[in-house]
């Protein structure tokens, strides 16, 4: 029994058995049994133990012109399997590991050979190519290359042609300009109005009368009357006179102030003013925060404006110390805030600074008078206005002890020294009394006490009052128990307005709240106060961010 060693059809080979096992046969198919000697070649040229396995079915015609009825790919199918079968015939493809030797082995060996040798005949080669000869530059190819070249702008070069005008260009005498020019101008620190303007353009003429007319609306007996610096002017300026003349002026706008507008324009030839009123109403604000990290970094973050910061430090300052504020208490600050009919907004002055801890309030301060002075519910109440015991000293101020004596770390300085007396928060301009008879041993600036005003009583008992804002005696002076010697300022190292208050006794510094005083304070109307607590009551009713 034989079966198919290559294609259907083709005598490439066939297997063959007998009593030696399947043996491959080459050329005609043949049947029988080997002879000893065959069988003896046979084992030579193979190994015995070796199986011969059946090579797998070839694939089936797939392509679709193989599978087509047409008379024309019948027949090149036809011609396509007679190459196949010659070649099967002619090209062997054995595996030259197994039978060396034999006739079949020597036929792969031949073919390989073959192929191998037409690969190489056809092995490309690495000669380098030769380029195309360069191109001979001329003069003119060499200038339109220099002219068109980036790399001379790298070292700073000029290049590039600069072509003639040529017959379709009309020359003009002189370029044309705009009619008018819309410009801007703002007004600098330390400058005049009529200098900006004629730095903008304007005719020496036209910038002299156009700032006559803004200073004349905007008269000294007014509060901010001045432009300040930062005040920007919109104006239209007209055609030259000239091509070397400035412009006119046709019309400037100018916010003078946050409730008054400004106008100039030219009519009949000549600039006119007209004020344009804006309306503002004023109503009161309430911004409320945790005091944090940073007090100032807070309010600011808030919303409050850093001038109005300021002014609430100050304030606060002057009733309660800057370390007795824990980061957990809440501040509340009250301001005037001003719209305008356009919009705008801005924030007045401060009307209430305080400080609260779990709801309850530490500090209260609500500007009250026609002075602007600060005053606390306590300090309006006067509980005393005199004393009858001479053996006791009077308070020297109204007000309460912010810092006492001892040693502690100086806000300003930024280390800790001895502190050889007490603060007494107070409004500034607040008078400052002397504690007891005396006489005026020093009154002038010491350093940084600021305005320093030191009193002998007697009896190696001495006083001190700094940071004054203004100094009422002279030095020699005879003062008597009550007298005003000074007012409450924040002159010299200070962080705001308050009287350090010094005893001094056989001329070391004592502690000056060990001796017992009397507070000494005005009397008030019961009118005066009951509008502050209606004033006071009003602002508390707030809701915080509302207008």
């Amino acid at each position: 029994m034989s079966a198919p060693f290559n294609r259907p059809g083709s005598d490439f080979g066939t297997l063959a058995s007998g009593a030696g096992g399947p043996r491959p046969v080459f050329g005609r198919a043949v049947s029988g049994t080997l002879g000893p000697g065959a069988q003896h070649r046979s084992r030579r040229l193979a190994p015995a133990a070796r199986p011969v396995h059946a090579l797998p079915p070839p694939p089936a015609l797939s392509a679709p012109w193989r599978q087509s009825s047409h008379p024309l790919a019948r027949r090149w199918l036809a011609l396509c399997l007679r190459i196949e079968r010659a070649a099967a015939r002619t090209l062997r493809c054995h595996d030259l590991g197994q039978d060396i030797g034999s006739r079949h082995w020597f036929h792969g060996a031949a073919t390989c050979t073959v192929l191998a040798g037409l690969a190489l005949a056809f092995w490309p080669s690495f000669t380098p190519l030769r380029a195309a000869p360069l191109t001979a530059l001329d003069e003119q190819i060499a200038g339109e290359f220099a002219a068109q070249g980036i790399r001379p702008l790298a070292q700073g070069a000029v290049n590039g042609r600069h072509f003639a005008a040529g017959p379709r260009v009309v020359h003009l005498a002189a370029a044309p300009e705009r009619a008018s020019i819309t410009m801007t101008a703002t007004l600098g620190e330390s400058d005049s109005i009529a200098g900006m303007l004629q730095r903008a353009g304007l005719t020496q003429s036209d910038a002299g009368r156009t700032a006559s007319l803004i200073t004349q609306a905007l008269p000294d007996s007014q509060p901010n009357s001045h432009l300040a610096p930062g005040a920007r002017f919109q104006m239209v300026l007209g055609p030259h006179a000239g091509p070397l003349d400035p412009r006119p002026l046709e019309s400037l706008s100018l916010r003078a102030r946050f409730d008054l507008a400004l106008d100039v324009r030219r009519e009949g030839g000549a600039l006119v003013l007209h004020k344009q009123p804006i309306p503002v109403s004023v109503a009161p604000l309430r911004l409320t925060g945790i005091v944090g990290s940073s007090l100032y970094r807070s309010a600011r973050a808030a919303g409050v404006s850093p001038n109005i910061v300021q002014d609430y430090l100050r304030t606060i300052d002057s009733a309660l110390p800057f370390e007795d504020i824990a980061p957990t208490d809440e501040f509340d600050i009250i301001v005037s805030y001003r719209r305008a009919a356009d919009g705008q907004g801005e924030m007045g002055d401060l009307l209430y600074a305080g400080i609260s801890r779990d709801g309850h309030p530490r500090a209260q301060l609500l500007r009250w008078g026609n002075d602007g002075a600060f005053f606390s519910p306590e300090t309006m109440k006067g509980q005393a206005t005199d004393s009858s015991d001479s053996g006791l000293l009077v308070a020297p101020v109204a007000g309460h002890v912010t810092s006492g004596f001892g040693y502690r770390f100086h806000p300003i300085l930024g280390f800790t020294r001895l502190h050889a007396g007490i603060d007494i928060g107070a409004p500034w301009g607040s008078p400052i009394h002397a504690v007891s008879d005396g006489t005026v041993s020093f009154a002038g600036w010491h350093g940084g006490h600021g305005e320093y005003v030191r009193l002998d009583h007697g009896g190696g008992i001495g006083t001190g009052y700094g940071h004054m804002s203004r100094i009422a005696v002279a030095p020699g002076a005879h003062v008597s128990r009550g007298q005003v010697i000074g007012y409450v300022g924040s002159t010299g190292l200070s962080t705001g307005p308050h009287l350090h208050y010094e005893l001094y006794r056989g001329g070391q510094a004592v502690d000056p709240s060990s001796v017992r005083m009397i507070a000494r304070t005005r009397a008030v109307d019961p009118a005066q106060l009951a509008a502050y607590r209606a004033r006071l009551r009003g602002l508390m009713a707030l809701r915080p961010g509302a207008i």
